[in-house]
């Protein structure tokens, strides 16, 4: 169950920013199509990366590397995840922080909002990251409800033509081009490293495919809000769309301002995603270099988030990192690289024992 929310937490963190809108952006009324399209297609990945993954009972995608090619390439493959989830993380950190700043704290500089995240990333990291999985474990349904919640209360404000035509913009948009959406489920990199932290290795399969399915019915939430809400919102000119959407929600004149209390948890778990994500970075660079010593390795990865996140001169560069350069590379690494080394490395395997029976 910590694996499973673990994960979620993971794949949760990207829909509260501007994900459900690009998609949105993307595929047009037919996104509700493309979501359950993409959906399918995660599924059936994340179970090909069980079946190739339990050949190796117990290892991650970096020690099947080693196993695959040598500690050289073992090395240039952590580098390149360490680089993906130290880029997306602190992108998303930077973009998360433009729009508390924009709402809460105009008057407020940048660098201090962003240097609290930072600061408790360091003391959580440093003192008791082991509590991280037990506070995931209440925040993730935490978020799933403020989601169902924000869905429902906002039915009477819903419009449903808003998802016709059907297929969007036409077939091609919906299913050829609208394919690239499948970067929505980039959380599908932390089924590589999942394995060793499976108290239960029987359960593997379940957690890789419950894991796709929620992880798909929580993202056909967040994109409906979206787009039956379309008319509220695309004037609004808003970079929390999910935000805008609970400033929408009316229960009398007692229960007011309900946005803030999800926005409390969405800070929440935005600071569980940067933890989780941190420490798969530290557990590969150990098994890349062979440290020992994880402390000054913490505070190295704190002030590379917090450097990354300043890159982007602008929230408009920001943006796109995330929805472009982010999108292809969490499309090229998370399933294209990852499969191919799984591939081989089972390929490799058949040969090794096939010679094996042989000799």
């Amino acid at each position: 169950m910590k694996q499973l929310a673990l994960f979620f937490g993971v794949f949760v963190a990207h829909t509260l920013v501007a994900l459900p809108r690009n998609l949105v952006e993307s595929t047009k009324s037919g996104t509700i199509i493309n979501i359950i399209y993409v959906a399918i297609i995660a599924i059936l990945i994340s179970y090909l990366i069980y079946k190739l993954i339990k050949n190796f009972s117990g290892s991650d995608i970096i020690d099947i590397s080693e196993y695959l090619g040598g500690k050289v390439f073992k090395t240039i493959i952590g580098i390149i995840f360490i680089s993906y989830f130290s880029i997306s993380s602190g992108i998303l950190l930077r973009n998360f922080c433009e729009c508390l700043k924009i709402v809460y704290y105009p008057m407020t500089s940048l660098v201090f909002i962003i240097l609290a995240f930072i600061v408790t990333l360091y003391i959580v990291l440093k003192f008791n990251f082991s509590s991280i999985s037990k506070v995931n474990l209440i925040i993730i349904p935490l978020v799933l409800i403020s989601i169902v919640f924000l869905f429902v209360a906002n039915l009477e404000n819903f419009s449903i033509s808003n998802m016709f035509p059907i297929f969007g913009d036409g077939l091609f948009d919906t299913f050829v081009t609208g394919l690239g959406n499948i970067s929505a489920f980039g959380g599908i990199a932390l089924l590589y490293f999942l394995p060793p932290y499976l108290q239960e290795p029987q359960k593997t399969k379940k957690v890789f495919l419950l894991s796709m399915l929620f992880g798909a019915i929580y993202l056909l939430l967040c994109v409906s809000i979206i787009l039956f809400m379309l008319i509220f919102l695309m004037y609004t000119n808003e970079i929390l769309p999910l935000y805008s959407a609970a400033r929408y929600i009316e229960f009398g004149t007692f229960f007011q301002r309900l946005e803030s209390i999800f926005l409390l948890i969405w800070i929440l778990q935005v600071c569980c995603y940067l933890a989780i994500i941190t420490k798969i970075s530290i557990s590969i660079l150990k098994k890349v270099t062979n440290c020992k010593y994880e402390k000054p390795i913490i505070l190295l990865f704190t002030l590379l988030i917090f450097a990354i996140s300043f890159l982007p001169k602008n929230y408009a560069i920001s943006k796109f990192i995330e929805s472009s350069v982010n999108k292809y590379l969490s499309i090229g690494i998370t399933i294209f690289l990852g499969l191919i080394i799984l591939i081989l490395a089972n390929f490799k395997k058949r040969v090794k024992n096939k010679i094996e029976r042989i000799s």
